[in-house]
């Protein structure tokens, strides 16, 4: 014989299943510290500097200027 389901309740075991998996996937976006966010923004900002400073030239000429 078969289990007898109560559907509320597998209908709300499933949405908090599915909220615990978006709030996890927000920790792991958003969740950062202050220190780890500026210690990446420093990061991006020296690799930034790093790749503008061995430009050979400064800009491309635009060819729709001529």
């Amino acid at each position: 014989m078969a289990d007898i389901v109560n559907l509320n309740r597998a209908r709300k075991d499933r949405a908090r299943a599915e909220a615990s998996a978006t709030a996890a996937a927000n920790r792991a976006k958003f969740g950062r510290g202050r220190a780890e966010r500026e210690r990446e923004e420093k990061q991006a900002e020296a690799a930034r500097r790093l790749l503008d400073g061995a430009r050979l030239h400064d800009d491309p000429p635009d060819p729709a200027k001529r």
